[in-house]
């Protein structure tokens, strides 16, 4: 063979397992999930092993009846047989002397009937137990091999001279002496005595089963035909019923995939008055009920969503000139009295606040009509979070709060934009400088982490405040939620936040979570694909942090 090559065996090999393997997940795959086959499998098994059962039982009853009708049909004629040497022995002459003549014409007219009658015969002189029937002497029909006779009724003779009887296999053999063929039978032994030496012979008569075998044969035959075409009938029928009963299910299947797709006006075919045409038709009135519920709540949704981009829109005018009036009132707070002073700072705090809001729900409107669009590019977020704390760090120390960032030395990029990233940490800072805890209590530091790998970079906000209590995690990025209501919020928030935060990191694809325990603090992770568009697998930075494991360790950190 030529260097490079290999044998087309070889290559058809591995194509050949993994069509075997190709099938065999489809097989599979069918079985789970068609309950028609299931059931007819099933059906078929349980039918197999019952009708299995029943022709067992009729195979043993059939054949313990011919068999016993042979039995006594052959013990009566080797009784009749042995009647008639008897009668022929008693009318011997009593000069005859010679025991082997008179053995040989006592068995030739038997052996001589039992070859036009189908059986075979061997007569056997005393001691054969111990010599064995062919060294003792014995007549038997031309062709039958003397082991046939089973050594155990042998040996009955040599207790008792009643007649036995037992089952063996009648051999034969050639000049040789080679078995020609084995067949079952019954032998039947009694015995009679010469006149000529006042001993006992057995007569032995061999009858084979060939008819019972045949007739047994056949009955077989007939059940095996009988229980296969009764199964294939059980199992037309299973499938003809569980069709009947699958098919509507497997439409309401489809139909509500369809629905689920939002093919809302889609129907099942009700046809008859039957159980599953009345299911089919309470399929049908819920899915009329749910599409008109739906579109009542799309309409509802799409009205607040148009009156809140209204209201947003029609706020900022009447809100420019409040702030005209307010900067101007602020500017000259200086001669006012202290009152009327204190008066227009708060003015312009509230206007700032209002402002703010505005913003948000604008963006957050943006969200829900689905026009939030990304401008992507490689943002560094170790540079957004130093950006961002720099930025915060005048109201973490008006709070009393020791502003944090762990990052490592390398960039840890991200296709991102830039402008939504900073938000969304921008949010998370200020939410953990509201919640971060006393100065007093030694508590009063917001960490921010960032990391990133080869899939995915992270920034994590860790604060020591008032944590979370359990469940809340889940609830903290709901609109306007606050864990405790009755808690100001001294950075201007708006309660939009967090939510907006969640709607920009969902936008890149990436997650937003958070951990907390009360008394022990909080901390917001958010995770970005280093690629847009690629899913996440895992975050480069834990959401427990490493303190708050050691200590539900047992450690102290």
């Amino acid at each position: 063979m030529a260097s490079g090559t290999r044998p087309a065996t070889a290559e058809r090999g591995p194509s050949a397992r993994r069509s075997v393997a190709a099938t065999v997940r489809r097989g599979l795959t069918f079985w789970r999930r068609s309950i028609q086959a299931r059931v007819v499998a099933s059906t078929l098994v349980l039918s197999a092993v019952v009708v299995s059962g029943v022709g067992w039982f009729l195979l043993q009853q059939t054949r313990d009846g011919l068999l016993e009708n042979r039995v006594d049909a052959v013990v009566a004629e080797a009784d009749n047989e042995s009647a008639e040497a008897v009668e022929r022995l008693v009318a011997v002459p009593g000069t005859e002397t010679d025991a082997s003549t008179q053995a040989s014409e006592l068995a030739t007219p038997i052996i001589a009937r039992g070859e036009t009658r189908g059986f075979d015969v061997a007569l056997s002189g005393p001691g054969s137990s111990e010599e064995g029937l062919a060294e003792a002497g014995s007549i038997y029909t031309p062709g039958l091999d003397t082991t046939s006779v089973p050594q155990s009724l042998v040996d009955h003779f040599t207790r008792s001279g009643d007649t036995a009887w037992t089952y063996a296999s009648i051999r034969t053999v050639d000049e040789r002496g080679r078995v020609t063929s084995s067949e079952p039978g019954i032998v039947v032994g009694s015995q009679v005595r010469l006149p000529s030496d006042g001993r006992a012979w057995t007569l032995y008569f061999l009858f084979p089963l060939e008819e019972e075998q045949e007739t047994l044969a056949l009955v077989t035959r007939a059940l095996l035909t009988a229980g296969g075409l009764l199964l294939v009938l059980v199992a037309g029928l299973t499938w003809l019923v569980t069709r009947q009963v699958v098919t509507p299910i497997r439409m309401a299947r489809q139909v509500a995939e369809r629905l689920a797709a939002g093919r809302l006006q889609e129907r099942m075919r009700v046809s008859g008055e039957d159980d599953l045409a009345r299911l089919a038709l309470s399929f049908n009135q819920m899915a009329s009920n749910l599409q008109r519920q739906i579109r009542q709540l799309e309409e509802l949704s799409r009205v607040q969503r148009r009156f809140v981009s209204d209201v947003s829109h029609e706020l900022r005018t009447p809100l420019t000139t409040v702030r005209m009036a307010g900067d101007v009132l602020h500017d000259a707070r200086g001669d006012f009295d202290p009152v009327t002073a204190r008066a227009a700072e708060l003015l312009q705090t509230e206007l700032d606040r209002f402002e703010t809001l505005l913003v948000d729900l604008l963006e957050i409107s943006r969200f829900d009509a689905g026009a939030a669009v990304l401008e992507l590019d490689d943002v560094n977020l170790a540079d957004v979070a130093h950006r961002v704390v720099e930025r915060n760090r005048a109201l973490a120390e008006q709070r009393g709060v020791t502003l944090e960032v762990s990052a490592p030395p390398r960039p840890c990029l991200a296709e991102a934009d830039v402008r939504r990233v900073e938000r969304i940490v921008r949010n998370l800072v200020t939410n953990a400088i509201d919640h971060a805890g006393p100065p007093e209590r030694g508590r009063s530091r917001v960490v921010v982490h960032v990391a990133g790998d080869d899939h995915a970079a992270a920034v994590a906000v860790r604060d020591y405040g008032v944590g979370l209590a359990p469940g809340e995690s889940a609830l903290v990025f709901n609109r306007f939620w606050r864990a405790d209501p009755a808690r100001a919020r001294t950075s201007g928030g708006t309660g939009l936040g967090l939510s907006i935060s969640l709607e920009d990191t969902h936008l890149h694809g990436g997650w937003l979570q958070a951990w907390g325990r009360v008394d022990e603090g909080a901390q917001f992770r958010l995770t970005l694909p280093r690629r847009a568009g690629t899913p996440l697998r895992q975050s480069p930075l834990p959401l427990v942090p490493a303190d708050a494991r050691e200590r539900l360790a047992g450690v102290t950190p």
